[in-house]
């Protein structure tokens, strides 16, 4: 029994025609494979071709097209792990033209041409309106080698010609029994038709049926001595799922894309199986299709690749890469393409939700931060409550200048720290500013939570289908599909955490801030998610959160002490020399700080105002 890894070339045939004429021009013939994958479905033929061990399948009986192709490549890879080239070894309908006077019983051999890789799969695409049919798949190009290898037989046959037809002869001499099936027909039995002219139905002798009127049938002058017979043809072979059976159809392909010929597998092989297609033309892709050309097509076609591998030395091909490892690679370097395309479509959908980014607020809040402070409310028991729960809403009530800005970045800041590497956790937060109210509609509010949930999460179907059903129209999304969409994402998560600054800051325009909160509420109805919010003193607001864990935010003697510590610094150098005043104005500062905001406190409580600050003041 032969052993798989000793074979470095794969043929492949689509049907019994042209694997009986693969098997023909073998040099010699081995045993089956001493074991085959418990994957693989596939029998096989193994041989010897110019010195290479050739391992050749055909795809099984009755199946057709690019699916079944690309499961016999695959099929054949688990077993000949060692494959270098391969082959796609048969029978094409051709695309005749005024540029190609291709004829029954030419070859035509893949090449690369205007950008693509020799294989065109003219039927997957697009169609837009108003324009023609766009192809969208891209595939391979044969390996080097035998690019290089059709280069060198390509110029030597314009020098001398080739022996193709000798070297069909011999076969069929040493071999009785294929002459009835391969050899070549009568010449005056290739008739190309006229693109218009229908084959009749329900005959299949298409002289009979069609007729030979002169009129119907397209002149071609008789090839001369000079001129090989059968002709080679080197450029794109369509393929595609579909039969070609319509020469309107294929001469206006044939003009768009300069097609020499169709056939139905070699799109499912190319970029699985990195191969040179070789066909034989055994009709002209019209009604007038029919078999009695197909027996001598798939022997012009083995003699093409016979000849080919008898012009690559057997140790060439050994120091080509395996297609299995080229494969491997391919398929990492297609996934990081596919992967960016995903990732830049998903920030195309999240920049259309809105294009707001609290990010740099937060990284600017930050910085501000003396380093130290806001320890005091990490640690306090609301805080430790409101992280261990779920569904719990924190309240920060605070007067102007009692630090809530920062205060809720050092949260943000403690969540994202917290909880970086544990992808179940949801955080999002919005920095309320009055300036930019023209901005923070309740809208653009509800959606800047939606778009930083979103981005954690592998990309949500909710939201592109928000983005399905507005994009299109050019529409906007109301905030309650938004808040629906949210809901979903974040029954993703085990726990969101949402924070909101200074809650105030939009309470004046149209209610902005009671109708966020209401939405706020009623996600967590539905989801955890455990809400902090800042704000002033406002009636209407503490209103909402009677019932919630609430702790004020206030400027501690610790805090005003460690931030006047870290300033020191800027004072003029007499006093910097003199630690006694150093601590005696740190001492006085914050006793004036500390009665400043008492004040603040009593007039607060007092007067319960209903009106926000006509400009924004810092927390």
């Amino acid at each position: 029994m032969s052993q798989p890894s000793d074979y470095t070339v794969g043929w492949i045939c689509a049907l019994e025609t042209e694997y009986v004429a693969a098997l023909a021009f073998l040099d010699e013939e081995h045993d089956g494979p001493a074991t085959v994958s418990p994957n693989d479905n596939n029998a096989y033929t193994l041989g010897k071709i110019g010195g290479h061990n050739v391992v050749i399948a055909v795809l099984p009986d009755g199946e057709y097209g690019i699916s079944s192709a690309t499961s016999v490549a695959r099929d054949m890879m688990h077993t000949f792990g060692n494959i270098r080239v391969g082959l796609m070894v048969g029978i094409g309908g051709g695309a005749p033209s005024k540029r190609h006077d291709i004829r029954l019983g030419d070859i035509v051999v893949s090449a690369p041409r205007d950008g693509k890789g020799g294989v065109f799969q003219y039927d997957f695409g697009k169609t837009i309106q108003g324009q023609s049919f766009r192809p969208t798949g891209f595939l391979n190009q044969p390996p080097a080698l035998l690019r290089a290898a059709v280069t060198a037989i390509r110029g030597q046959h314009k020098l001398k010609g080739h022996k193709l037809e000798t070297h069909i002869n011999d076969i069929l001499q040493q071999n009785k029994r294929l002459q009835t099936t391969h050899s070549r027909p009568d010449p005056s039995d290739d008739r190309l038709y006229q693109s218009k002219v229908m084959h009749s139905k329900g005959c299949d002798n298409c002289s009979a049926a069609c007729d030979t009127d002169p009129s119907k049938i397209v002149s071609r002058l008789k090839r001369t001595e000079d001129e090989d017979n059968p002709a080679i043809h080197y450029g794109l072979i369509a393929s595609g799922n579909q039969l070609m059976k319509d020469a309107l159809v294929r001469d206006k392909l044939a003009a768009e894309e300069d097609i020499l010929c169709f056939e139905m597998e070699a799109a499912g092989l190319t970029n699985h199986f990195p191969c040179l297609v070789i066909r034989g033309i055994c009709d002209y892709s019209d009604s007038h299709k029919n078999k009695e050309w197909q027996g001598y097509a798939s022997m012009t076609a083995a003699a093409y690749a016979r000849d080919l591998l008898r012009r690559i030395a057997p140790g060439r091909i050994e120091t080509e890469k395996k297609i299995i490892e080229i494969l491997s690679g391919v398929q990492q370097s297609v996934d990081e393409v596919v992967q960016v395309q995903y990732e830049q479509a998903n920030k195309a959908i999240l920049d259309w939700l809105t294009q707001i980014e609290y990010g740099p607020q937060h990284s600017d809040f930050l910085h501000r931060r003396e380093p130290g402070t806001g320890q005091w409310f990490l640690g306090c028991d609301e805080y430790q409550t409101w992280l261990s729960s779920n569904k719990c809403t924190l309240f920060c009530p605070g007067i102007p200048g009692s630090g809530k800005t920062i205060l809720t970045a050092i949260v943000v800041n403690d969540l994202i720290t917290r909880f970086r590497n544990d992808p179940t956790i949801g955080i999002a937060y919005i920095y309320f500013n009055f300036r930019q109210r023209d901005d923070q509609t309740i809208e653009n509010l509800m959606a800047s939570l939606l778009k930083q949930l979103s981005r954690n999460q592998s990309f949500p179907e909710s939201v592109k289908d928000l983005y399905n059903r507005h994009e299109k129209d050019q529409t906007r999304p109301s905030a309650d599909e938004i808040s629906q969409a949210l809901q979903c994402v974040a029954t993703t998560y085990s726990k969101v955490f949402i924070v909101i600054d200074a809650l105030d800051e939009c309470q004046s325009f149209n209610n902005c801030g009671l109708k966020l909160l209401s939405y706020i509420f009623n996600l967590q109805t539905n989801t955890t998610t455990n809400f902090l919010a800042t704000s002033r003193l406002i009636p209407d607001i503490e209103g909402q959160f009677k019932t919630h864990l609430k702790r004020e935010i206030l400027a501690t003697n610790e805090d005003v002490h460690t931030y006047l510590d870290g300033h020191m610094s800027d004072l003029p150098r007499c006093i910097l020399n003199r630690p006694d005043i150093q601590e005696k104005i740190k001492t006085e500062i914050a006793s004036a700080v500390d009665g400043m905001f008492c004040l603040r406190s009593s007039i607060s409580i007092r007067s319960k105002t209903r009106h926000p600050r006509s400009k924004s003041s810092p927390h």
